[in-house]
């Protein structure tokens, strides 16, 4: 049943609305996990990469619903995961205290590709350059490393005063670097230059957790300790809204993401609830409760799909329902 509404979700054209994201209901769920999910990643090719507290990396095929693999890391621990170009390999940091390498590692063979070591202290940002092989990562030791996914030592580093969020926009043609109330904006080819831009996000000064840009580019999000989402206009730096959800705890991250579209906002929250917010209206839309312990929950878009994932205890794919929406009530 549910690969099959996956399916019926891709083949009907449908546009992103505040009714459509009102129907959203959980289309799968996985819940073999034994500890929180603390990161997740989407390929383009309908692939999703979860990391656990369980110490386990978990390769999904979305469109069937199905996990096609689970590998253990049970000497280093996993905190952040995302995929490298190819769905087959990941680029994850540790979460054993004592080595903070990032590792390369395949997918097909659980073998270690390259390892990247640099940080002195948890990382806690983590954000690959599209259609390119560089990555960058940001670290509570106070830097930010860029890297190059073919040799193992970084190949630049730049200094931050404060727990840094990092991000590439889509294009790969520019990276952000949030941290003390601040956005700052830097030429991927130039970053050694500083940075070209500085943004101001509306008087906040407390602890960057996620920076995001939109598809398009158009629009930045930023979220911080105190359960503030930030949303700015990426070219001027003014904060377009600001929405509030219950902070998270200290060894968690708030996360947030946009819709394929940039038109909504998804968030995460420490009450185990997932909002979303119209970015045009700038009004609630969706409030829904995905986790019954009340810990903090973790919410992302898949690219180009009406369907967006969430990572508690457990992993939910949230679809639309056809049957809630009028003009598709009838279909079969």
């Amino acid at each position: 049943m549910p690969g099959g509404a996956l399916e019926r979700e891709e083949r009907v054209s449908m546009e992103l609305t505040d009714e459509v994201l009102k129907s959203m209901e959980v289309g799968m769920a996985f819940r073999d996990y034994n500890g929180r999910i603390s990161s997740m990643d989407f390929h383009r090719t309908n692939h999703l990469v979860t990391a656990s507290d369980d110490e386990s990396i978990r390769l999904y095929d979305v469109q069937n619903a199905v996990c096609l693999k689970t590998i253990n890391s049970k000497k280093y621990g996993v905190d952040l995961v995302c995929f490298a170009d190819n769905p087959a390999t990941v680029i994850y940091s540790s979460k054993n205290g004592w080595d903070e390498s990032l590792r390369l590692l395949s997918l097909n063979d659980n073998k270690y590709l390259r390892y990247f070591k640099g940080h002195h202290d948890r990382v806690v940002s983590l954000s690959l350059c599209p259609h390119r092989e560089y990555f960058v990562s940001g670290s509570l030791d106070r830097t930010v490393l860029l890297w190059d996914q073919r040799t193992e030592k970084a190949q630049g580093l730049l200094r931050v005063q404060g727990r840094p969020a990092v991000s590439y926009d889509d294009q790969g043609m520019v990276f952000a670097i949030a941290f003390g109330g601040y956005i700052r904006m830097f030429d991927a080819r130039k970053y050694e230059k500083g940075p070209f831009d500085i943004f101001p996000v509306g008087g906040d000064n407390l602890e960057a957790n996620v920076v995001k840009f939109s598809n398009d580019g158009r629009l930045m999000l930023l979220t911080t300790t105190d359960g503030h989402v930030h949303v700015l206009d990426s070219f001027r730096g003014t904060v377009i809204s600001t929405y509030n959800v219950k902070p998270v705890s200290s060894d968690a991250t708030l996360e947030a993401s946009f819709s394929p579209d940039g038109m909504y906002v998804v968030s995460g929250s420490g009450d185990g609830s997932v909002y979303a917010w119209s970015v045009r209206s700038g009004k609630l839309v969706l409030a829904i409760s995905c986790d019954v312990h009340r810990s903090s929950v973790s919410p992302l878009w898949a690219p180009g799909s009406l369907m967006f994932a969430t990572g508690s205890s457990e992993l939910s794919f949230w679809i639309p329902d056809l049957s809630k929406l009028g003009s598709f009530a009838g279909m079969k």
